[in-house]
């Protein structure tokens, strides 16, 4: 079966066409944003139990030995392998026993053994715990019929972590693994990042909240609340949600007052060519800069990114899908150059494909896909739809992530191999 050769991880082949349109490529545009984001300079000592989801700012290392003593790693009894010599079994007595949080014996003598549980400190003198399955025990006698290796079952003191080993970097996002680590480290509050504070702005005279009562001519606005679930998982705050009119001079005065306020603006619709797409002629009225005006991708050709005073804003497609493909493929780059975050970003990688794709030419297309299992040499498979549509939004349910079809590939054949961007990482 014949297969696609992979891509280049930093292109899509969506350079070619469209740039003759004045289309930036994805590549480009991502480098852009990534050139023109600063770092918010804030940070804030937030509790251990607050710090889910922030962005660590100061390296942390550990100040104590992890464990602090040597322990037993099993309930089991506590012995010396200097005891176990000659042919087997063995006979040892047990002198007492030593629950975790028990002070610690002081020392085991020739022939004898100590009880312990899982925690519990190493008595001195011994070298080995062998676990309670593995005994015979009558009485106050253990009978071994295995000789025990030295150092089985200890957890020696700072095997995990040694005063000034660094444990965790900065710029890492702070989930349940590395608020564990922090909390065996004995933190009780870090330093992060200020969230970065955005502000979404919705268009279109037509859009009403969801739930309440549509006329003829209003649908409910899909783009708030979804981007507000994206930007609070990028680990954004959003400030303000405003719904605005298909008016130049609102959108100005609007776009003017939030960017005194935040430091991100997310618009959505209203920044194509129609006669009633403002954002852009408001932005130009406010003496905004602009990085990038239109992307050579599909759907959401034209994504734009620039700044407003001190606000960085980003323009997004009014088209659901649309608006959540390119948040997915540049509001994460714009969100994590804000907050310094320098791990678990996106991992773009290489799958194949479950059946035929065809394309039509000229821009790269990101297609919804569903991860669907592994093919007979161990490759992910994935599955998508016959096109892309704008406006189904139920399709965005069941999907893992995106695949990049290529601007000049009419066709990828069943097995192909394509690039795949997961929307959880």
């Amino acid at each position: 079966m014949t297969v696609m050769q992979p891509l280049e991880t930093a292109g899509c082949g969506c350079d070619a066409l469209d740039l003759p349109q004045g289309l930036t490529s994805i590549a480009e545009a991502l480098d852009l944003i990534s050139d023109w984001v600063a770092p918010l300079p804030d940070m804030d000592c937030v509790a251990l139990d607050q710090a889910q989801g922030r962005i660590l700012a100061q390296a942390v290392t550990a100040q104590t030995l992890t464990p602090p003593f040597d322990n037993s790693a099993m309930d089991g009894y506590a012995v010396r392998s200097a005891d176990f010599s000659g042919p087997a079994p063995w006979r040892l007595k047990v002198t007492t026993c030593v629950r975790a949080g028990s002070p610690m014996v002081t020392s085991v003598i020739p022939g004898e053994a100590v009880q312990l549980f899982t925690g519990a400190p190493l008595p001195l003198g011994v070298d080995a715990v062998v676990m309670q399955e593995h005994v015979t025990r009558i009485g106050d006698h253990i009978t071994l019929t295995n000789r025990p290796k030295p150092k089985a079952n200890i957890r020696y003191a700072g095997e995990d972590m040694a005063p000034g080993q660094q444990i965790i970097t900065s710029g890492q996002r702070l989930g349940a693994a590395e608020i564990a680590v922090l909390a065996a480290a004995g933190c009780s509050t870090v330093v992060v990042q200020r969230r970065p504070r955005v502000a979404i702005l919705t268009t279109g005279d037509e859009v009403r909240a969801p739930g309440t009562d549509l006329d003829v001519s209003a649908i409910w606005d899909v783009n708030a609340p979804m981007l507000t679930a994206a930007i609070r998982s990028s680990g954004g705050e959003v400030m303000q949600v405003v719904q605005a009119g298909d008016s130049l001079f609102a959108l100005r005065d609007t776009l003017a007052t939030l960017a005194h306020q935040v430091d991100m603006i997310v618009t959505t619709g209203g920044i194509s060519v129609g006669a009633a797409d403002f954002v852009k002629p408001a932005i130009e009225q406010l003496s905004g800069k602009m990085a990038f005006s239109g992307v050579a991708v599909k759907p959401g050709k034209p994504v734009s990114f620039g700044k407003i005073g001190s606000a960085y804003w980003l323009g997004l497609p009014g088209n659901p899908v649309s608006a959540f493909v390119t948040w997915t493929l540049f509001g994460s780059r714009l969100m994590n150059g804000l907050s310094k975050r320098t791990t678990g970003q996106s991992k773009r990688r290489h799958v194949v494909t479950a059946a035929p794709l065809n394309h039509r030419t000229g821009r790269c297309e990101l297609r919804l896909a569903t991860l669907s299992g592994f093919d007979g040499l161990g490759r992910e498979v994935v599955s998508c739809p016959a096109d892309t549509q704008s406006a189904r939004v139920s399709r965005l349910t069941g999907a893992d992530g995106l695949v990049f079809i290529p601007a000049d590939t009419d066709t990828i054949p069943e097995g192909g191999l394509v690039e795949f961007m997961p929307f959880k990482y």
